[in-house]
């Protein structure tokens, strides 16, 4: 099955990565820490930290900083007395920064769920991120992410979990800080890591559901699609192919992660070229989503490589409103 991902320019990652190195560098394990309860302005979710470590004594650092022009917050947890042990991360910044990071900008997370708009990855260290409405902050939002130093296969379930606790109870703490309107889902019971499916058309369930009617995929040759679970996840993608060949793929962006690609479609146009695009004016945090179609490059089975799908741009066009309909629906942004 084919899949893609969402480009990452150069550029832009050299720019995030060295503004995180520079923020992350703050903090090291022998230098101590304080109280759990003073770390970003006091609305780090102590007892998920806790919970994440099993209990004993924790450390923590926190630190106000500039983020691409906005005053964010970081916190680190970490386990006393364990160097070789997981180190838990957290940024709280305002929706209003346009680079997006962490679970919120990848294309295989997962929703969250439980009422919010936000995502689980595992990149393989396991990342969640969560957008809450908050009219006071820049850009109308507050945008929350959590990940951890080890790998998925170094952590139990429950630790996985609490990934996503800590930027769900971390988001909720914060929202009363900032005296977030937003509406503010529940605490997670479990985390989704369900893998991209491959599916028959006609029985798309996720992120493809009511993309493509039978009869247009016969007309598309599009058999198969691969998707991932459906809802409120801050990016998402539909793949739609022929058995194993990719022909199209179609990626939903919803707050900074909207921001973000429009933002590189716009100083990088070459990368866009051929692509169709839409937006769609949302309420709150969200703020302007951005959809793309791409007709997927790939090598057929008699070793022809190329984008193998229709180039029509009416039935294009199609698809992509299709998508942008099933998508913003289920973010509830306008559909029409």
């Amino acid at each position: 099955m084919a899949k893609w991902r969402p480009k990452v320019l150069i550029g832009a990652v050299v720019l995030a990565l060295g503004a995180a190195a520079l923020v992350w560098g703050v903090w090291l394990r022998d230098e101590g820490g304080g109280d759990l309860a003073d770390r970003c302005q006091g609305t780090l979710a102590a007892e998920e930290a806790r919970a994440f470590f099993g209990g004993g004594e924790l450390k923590a650092r926190g630190h106000t900083g500039d983020w691409v022009g906005r005053e964010s917050q970081w916190c680190s947890v970490w386990a006393k007395g364990d160097p070789a042990g997981p180190l838990l991360r957290l940024q709280i910044r305002p929706r209003a920064v346009y680079r997006a990071n962490g679970a919120g900008d990848e294309a295989s997370a997962t929703p969250i769920g439980q009422g919010w708009n936000g995502s689980f990855a595992v990149r393989p260290q396991p990342e969640a991120a969560v957008l809450v409405d908050c009219a006071p902050l820049a850009g109308k939002g507050l945008y929350v992410t959590a990940e951890t130093t080890k790998f998925a296969e170094e952590l139990s379930a429950g630790q996985l979990l609490q990934v996503a606790r800590l930027a769900t109870e971390t988001a909720r703490s914060a929202a009363g800080h900032f005296s977030c309107e937003g509406k503010l889902g529940e605490r997670p019971a479990s985390v989704d890591r369900t893998d991209w499916t491959q599916r028959p058309v006609a029985q798309a369930a996720g992120t493809c559901a009511g993309v493509v009617n039978v009869r247009e995929a016969a007309r598309l040759t599009v058999t198969t699609v691969a998707e991932k679970p459906a809802g409120r996840a801050l990016t998402e993608q539909c793949s739609l192919e022929r058995g194993e060949l990719g022909l199209f793929h179609m990626t939903a962006y919803y707050g900074p992660s909207a921001e973000q690609e429009m933002y590189l479609d716009g100083r990088y146009p070459g990368t866009a070229k051929d692509s169709y695009k839409r937006s769609v004016p949302c309420k709150g945090a969200i703020g302007t989503a951005y959809f793309k179609l791409v007709r997927t490059n790939d090598r057929a089975p008699d070793g022809t490589s190329g984008a193998h799908g229709t180039s029509d741009p009416a039935a294009l066009n199609r698809l992509l409103d299709s998508f942008v309909i099933a998508s913003s629906g289920r973010h509830g942004c306008p559909t029409t």
